[in-house]
């Protein structure tokens, strides 16, 4: 069993106030654009992001996305 904390009201001593750095939400939520295709793939292939999304505990299409996405962006 955990202790129970108690908390007092004593001086915490000098505190230093530190600068903003963390991102905002807005700028955490990725707001890429989209668009909906149907394309059909091989057994194989989403056998294998299915798999490696399992370990990495992600979206398999995500992965299939953002493969893409890096393709696009080096032949560019």
């Amino acid at each position: 069993m955990r202790k129970k904390i108690t908390y007092t009201d004593e001086p915490i001593g000098k505190v230093r106030v530190v600068s903003d750095f963390l991102p905002s939400p807005e700028e955490l939520a990725l707001k890429d654009e989209t668009v909906r295709v149907t394309i059909a793939l091989s057994k194989a292939s989403i056998d294998f992001f299915k798999r490696e999304a399992k370990k990495h505990n992600t979206q398999y299409q995500k992965m299939i996305r953002r493969l893409l996405d890096e393709y696009t962006a080096h032949q560019q």
